[in-house]
């Protein structure tokens, strides 16, 4: 077939998503929750998907389950956004909110599909290095901003891949001293306290993205938020896709927000393992002194970094325990007490 077409050069050697396959016994590499969903929430959200009219299109705005959602974290419902997952909100930010040609600041280490989407709408991506600690001098952040006239600052907190966060003071200090949208993703900060989520509307360059893929244990219904100002709300209300959350999850998330003591509860147990898990990795850094180091956690996972982590993380594989390869450290999810058991005695031994 003869053609004259051809791909363009951002796009030319992209390559799909292709997230770790394979029958692994334990699966501690995605940050997902370990907890399955009660039983009464989920006959709770059967009930819903009974009623729900799927020969129609979805709410636009998903009202009933962004009132769900301010209501559980004492916000108004006129400041949120429901999007497909928070990526999709990520990327109509980035595609409404910047002009080919700005400079948007994110971070390294931070999650990849910030600059992935940077790429895509062709905007100049400034990476500001975090400190050998993995913290953020905010100093600098704020003098990198204003120096580049950045127009985007996206960022997680607490962090992924780190694991490590900025109070509430140092983030508010990045937003009073810079003009740019700050984009503040707090997708792990359902598990510390830190969060500007109710100070969103106070701010006329804030977007606070907040998931329900981690702690509330919906994953595979792909729900994110933005919360913000009016204005901001209105504008992404309206570059967004008319239909962008579909009727199902709407009508799921809204059930399961609507057992608020139960998504404590489960936020309480991830957390408790979370501790369990560090602790455990302190001890075995105690019986291996210098073998890796341990970062301190505020989120559902933690990072170790390794002279040799590709070397354990095969082995782990092995072992049938997947975990996360982050250069030269391993990403490992909170799991069950169970699965953090066999993954501190399989790692030991391969220690």
């Amino acid at each position: 077939m003869i053609s004259l077409y051809q791909l363009n050069s951002k796009i030319r050697d992209l390559k799909p998503y292709e997230p770790l396959e394979g029958d692994y016994r334990i699966r501690l590499d995605a940050n997902e929750s370990f907890l399955s969903l009660p039983t009464n929430v989920m006959s709770r959200m059967m009930d819903a998907f009974a009623y729900t009219a799927f020969n129609r299109y979805p709410d636009p705005l998903a009202v009933d389950v962004c009132r769900m959602f301010a209501q559980y974290h004492k916000i108004r419902p006129e400041n949120v956004t429901a999007g497909n997952g928070s990526d999709e909100l990520i990327s109509v930010l980035m595609t409404a909110f910047l002009m080919k040609g700005d400079t948007v600041l994110t971070l390294s280490p931070d999650f990849s599909m910030y600059r992935f989407y940077s790429s895509l709408v062709e905007v100049k991506c400034v990476d500001v290095v975090k400190k050998s600690d993995l913290t953020i001098d905010v100093d600098e952040l704020i003098s990198v901003s204003n120096q580049t006239g950045a127009k985007m600052i996206l960022f997680s907190n607490p962090c992924n891949p780190t694991s490590v966060g900025l109070t509430r003071e140092q983030v508010r200090k990045i937003i009073r001293s810079v003009s740019a949208l700050v984009v503040l993703d707090e997708a792990y900060m359902d598990f510390w306290d830190q969060s500007l989520i109710q100070e969103a509307e106070q701010y006329d360059n804030l977007v606070v993205l907040r998931t329900c893929s981690k702690a509330f244990g919906l994953a595979a219904l792909r729900l994110g938020f933005a919360v913000a100002n009016q204005t901001i709300t209105a504008a992404l209300r309206a570059v967004k896709s008319p239909y962008n959350v579909n009727s199902a999850t709407q009508s799921a998330a809204a059930a399961v927000l609507s057992y608020p003591k139960q998504l404590e509860r489960a936020i309480e147990k991830i957390v408790d393992s979370r501790i369990a898990l560090s602790q455990g990795l302190q001890q075995l850094l105690k019986k291996k002194p210098g073998r890796f180091v341990l970062y301190p956690s505020c989120t559902n996972f933690v990072l170790i970094r390794l002279a040799d982590a590709r070397y354990v993380y095969e082995k782990l594989l092995a072992e049938g325990i997947a975990v996360r390869l982050m250069g030269d450290s391993l990403r490992i999810t909170a799991g069950a007490p169970e699965e953090n058991t066999e993954l501190l005695a399989v790692l030991e031994q391969i220690l």
